[in-house]
């Protein structure tokens, strides 16, 4: 099974984004999400940023793999 998981952009640079996520900073290819600006939340899978997502849904995503380890329960219903 392969999980992308969401990031905030906080800097670019060319063709490479810096992305943070929980407090980890990691560099990811914007080749294939060339219109990704500073602030954008998206999925990055594998070194690179698939497709932007709304905060909203990024803070779904990480409360429901909180939960997967072990958090208590938040997210009762997921919005469209």
């Amino acid at each position: 099974m392969c999980l992308a998981v969401p990031a905030k952009v906080t800097k670019i640079d060319g063709q490479v984004a810096f992305v943070e996520r929980s407090g980890v900073r990691r560099k990811v290819s914007l080749m294939l999400l060339p219109d990704a600006c500073v602030g954008d939340f998206v999925l990055v899978h594998a070194g690179f940023a698939m497709q932007k997502v709304e905060e909203k849904d990024a803070a779904e995503t990480d409360a429901l793999l909180a939960e997967m380890h072990g958090a208590p329960r938040t997210v009762t219903a997921l919005t469209d």
